[in-house]
């Protein structure tokens, strides 16, 4: 048999596109004489349509786009994903199609409801071993857990989470002897999570005894979520065939020959390249922004660069979405893919691509310094960038008297720190947006993970923008990232930045204001969340933990001080610009850990903590 599996940049609610790709896909495999097409979950109406799934017409229309699609598959068998509504609940379901026809429809046994996703507030779980029937036209279809037999072999299904939980459905599949386990998937991108999901679907094959196949969704589907775009088929422990990591088309295919009576693949077909963490890094990201630069039909980015390391990264890695976009899919489709189709023929070079589509700024005040400026101006220069330098000295000014005048008393740096240091931050926003705006351009907004989780960042201020690449990522691995950026990604001009110290440049000069010393070392800051997040430990447990590391009464304030700012600043942390999952873990409420807004900042458990060695 002749298989194939596919993964499929969709958009939710965009049924048109939506359609295109699945056709293409379709089209291809039977070009290439597949027998067995795998498609994504849920690749209809798109996997990220949230609470309009809700919405009985969106289920409805998926059945129609459903419809429509069943002359494409004369001569070929295709899986294809959609919600369905059956006695007053919604499930996620796949339809196996052959030959033109509905052959039956399989629900998913088990949803995820951790970190990322919240599938069970839309969907109801099947029970494993029930099978139903529904009609549609006055046709009866089987509904439910089943297994299917195309060309002599047998089918059966696991959907996504349904291989990620104990007492997954492949045990029971075979107990029946099935020949082949279809996987079609929406299973998110994390650093470095590829390589372990093909261990997944190579080690099923084996453990199974069967055809693995396993279909993923591609790009950036619905704003915050990254797809790898990995499908993989493996059989008998052995991979045979698995599509890009990462690709910039609309969709991406693998197809394998299989001997079923001999257990011999004919053609092995491996594309998956699974890099280092760094390169990952970029290269989702990569991705996740033409994507969103395309499907928000915005004309470019603008961003306020200050030279820092948080607003290089954003630079680096929106140069780096353009190039690789640009090199994948050529120039004049890369341009047509971003709605700038009129202008085409005077965009030759990719150095004009860039120029035409970055608008970087150095909004300078009387606290910057002349090493950011140059850090700042090298690096757009060196990447081709526009670059612009203004004063937001007068604005300040301006505010100051205001208030000061209200309060009939001068602020000063003694008694208003944060005041003064807020002012300038919110300053630099208003003009910022305003050429964005004028441009039609997504405002980058520049904060890291390490940043939002004890709100150092200004609200209004330097947490203004559209979209915040790097909110998803702690300031340690951007360090190190810029310096592996450097070298790897040949940007030299990247060594003025990394020589700086992080700073946010708000205090005056005499102050030698430093990140670290406002806070405390990023290293430290990123053990603690994690132990927090990730692990899920008490503030005590995680003092422990840090006193290995630091000396105890250094922990003790660490771990109190991160408490602190963490509880009352999850107000923040609500209104940040959309952001990216990343890593094994977010801070964003919408996509990742929710924490109230309002509560007891954990005074009961710092206490205990104050008590310590007294």
């Amino acid at each position: 048999m002749k298989i194939a599996t596919a993964s499929l940049n969709q958009t939710p609610l965009d049924w048109q596109h939506n359609r295109n790709n699945i056709v293409a896909a379709i089209s291809k495999a039977k070009n290439e004489e597949v027998d067995l097409l795998c498609l994504p979950e849920m690749c209809i109406p798109g996997y990220g349509c949230e609470d309009m799934f809700l919405h009985p017409w969106v289920a409805k229309k998926s059945l129609k786009q459903l419809q429509e699609i069943l002359p494409e598959t004369i001569g070929i068998a295709v899986i294809v994903g959609l919600p369905y509504w059956y006695l007053e609940k919604l499930f996620n379901v796949i339809c196996l199609i052959s030959n033109g026809a509905i052959q039956g429809f399989q629900a998913k046994q088990n949803l995820p409801f951790d970190g990322v996703h919240y599938e069970p507030r839309w969907f109801s779980e099947w029970q494993p071993g029930r099978l139903e029937s529904v009609i549609i036209d006055n046709e009866e279809f089987p509904f439910g857990d089943n297994t299917y037999h195309i060309m002599g072999k047998k089918l059966g299904f696991e959907i996504c989470e349904d291989a990620w939980v104990l007492g997954r459905p492949a045990g029971k599949l075979v107990e029946q002897a099935v020949d082949i386990i279809l996987n079609p998937s929406a299973s998110h991108f994390a650093l470095m999570k590829s390589k372990d999901r093909e261990n997944r679907v190579i080690s099923a094959s084996k453990e199974f005894n069967c055809a693995y196949v396993f279909a993923n969704q591609l790009g950036n589907e619905a704003g915050k979520i990254i797809y790898e775009g990995d499908a993989i088929i493996a059989f008998h422990g052995e991979i045979a065939a698995s599509t890009p990591l990462f690709s910039f088309k609309s969709f991406e295919m693998c197809i394998c020959d299989i001997d079923f009576e001999k257990n011999l693949i004919n053609d092995i077909n491996l594309a998956a390249h699974h890099e280092s963490k760094e390169e990952q890094f970029v290269s989702a990201l990569s991705l996740a922004l033409f994507d969103y630069l395309r499907k928000s039909k915005s004309n470019g980015f603008t961003l306020s660069l200050s030279g820092g390391a948080d607003s290089s990264t954003c630079l680096i890695l929106l140069a780096e979405s353009i190039k690789r976009a640009n090199n994948s899919l050529g120039t004049k489709e890369f341009l047509n893919a971003i709605g700038i189709k009129s202008i085409a023929n005077n965009l030759e070079s990719v150095n004009k691509i860039i120029n035409q589509l970055i608008t970087t700024v150095y909004q300078a005040s009387e606290n910057s310094s002349e090493q950011t400026y140059e850090a700042a101006h090298d690096l757009a220069n060196s990447i081709g960038a526009r670059f612009y330098r203004w004063s937001i000295d007068d604005g300040i000014r301006h505010a100051q008297e205001i208030i000061e005048n209200i309060v009939e008393r001068n602020l000063t740096w003694q008694e208003d720190d944060i005041v003064l240091q807020n002012i300038q931050a919110r300053s630099r926003s208003p003009i910022i947006w305003m050429l964005a705006n004028l441009q039609n351009n997504l405002l980058i907004t520049t904060s890291n993970r390490s940043e939002g989780g004890v709100g150092y960042a200004t609200m209004d201020g330097d947490t203004s923008g559209s979209i915040a690449p790097i909110a998803g990522i702690d300031k340690p691995f951007i360090i190190q990232w810029l310096k592996w950026a450097q070298i790897n990604l040949d940007y030299p001009a990247l060594d003025k930045v990394i020589r700086l110290a992080p700073s946010a440049e708000l205090r005056p000069k005499k102050y030698s204001q430093t990140d670290e010393e406002d806070l405390m070392p990023y290293e430290i800051l990123n053990k603690i969340e994690g132990l927090f997040i990730g692990k899920k430990l008490s503030p005590f447990d995680i003092y422990r933990e840090i006193s290995e590391i630091t000396p105890s009464h250094k922990a003790k304030e660490f771990v109190i001080k991160f408490f602190e700012l963490w509880s009352k600043n999850q107000w923040k942390r609500e209104r940040l610009a959309p952001s990216f999952h990343i890593d094994d873990y977010n801070i964003d409420p919408r996509s990742g850990f929710r924490f109230p807004i309002l509560s007891s900042g954990f005074e009961n458990e710092l206490d205990e903590l104050r008590k310590l060695n007294r």
